[in-house]
């Protein structure tokens, strides 16, 4: 579970991590969170994804998504050296200075997909992660539910190494994203995502209301 973080000026910031399968709408909530909490809030707002956050990442991302076909071991060693430079060189130094920081995927993504849905050792993967970031933990994740028919419709015609896979397949993946939510109400929101964009992004605007510190004001300022 994540630490308890406290926002302020020099205190350490707030880490929102976005998981769901494909087509679940994880990028475009991102940003539209990222929008309102940075237009809207007046916060300091870093909105980032994985892999591909950093230059490196991007290199990553393209192994990944369209280079040969590799053993699950390779895939998931390669995901966790793209967090490992991710969290050291971007999320950490963001959260330093009291940002909030959206990523769009992170370590879940990593035990759903390669532990639940190449079925690898659950908690080998997960215990390699947190190796990779130094145990740095979400204070909250999103999950974007939803069911297979509707992630198949929403699929591009243009499918990526990773996206062509069968449906038992997903079926794993949505099913480990469900049951490490239910293990830890505390960090995860569950939210459904088969409506409309406005409508999805409301429910996680109203989900995070709840659980955004305010802001701190500088010392010596009054209130």
């Amino acid at each position: 579970m994540a630490a308890v973080r406290v926002w302020g000026v020099t205190e350490p910031g707030y880490f929102v991590s976005f998981e769901g399968g494909d087509g679940s709408g994880k990028t475009t909530q991102a940003r539209l969170l990222g929008d309102w909490l940075g237009q809207t809030l007046g916060r300091d707002v870093v909105v980032t994804r994985e892999p591909g956050g950093t230059f490196l990442g991007l290199e990553l991302r393209r192994l990944v998504l369209h280079s040969e076909d590799m053993d699950p071991r390779t895939e998931a060693l390669l995901y966790a050296a793209d967090r490992a430079h991710h969290v050291a060189s971007l999320i950490r130094p963001a959260l330093d200075r009291g940002a909030v920081v959206i990523t769009d995927r992170y370590l879940d993504s990593s035990v759903a997909y390669q532990a639940g849905g190449r079925e690898l050792g659950e908690d080998e993967v997960e215990r390699l992660s947190l190796w990779a970031t130094h145990g740095l933990p979400p204070d909250v994740t999103i999950l974007l539910d939803v069911d297979l028919a509707t992630s198949a419709a929403r699929m591009p015609a243009d499918l990526d190494r990773l996206e062509r896979v069968d449906e038992s397949f997903r079926q794993r993946t949505r099913d480990a994203y469900l049951r490490r939510a239910a293990a830890d109400p505390g960090r995860w929101v569950v939210i459904d995502a088969a409506g409309t964009i406005d409508d999805v992004q409301a429910r996680i605007r109203a989900a995070l209301t709840g659980r955004l510190p305010a802001p701190a004001r500088p010392e010596g300022e009054r209130p």
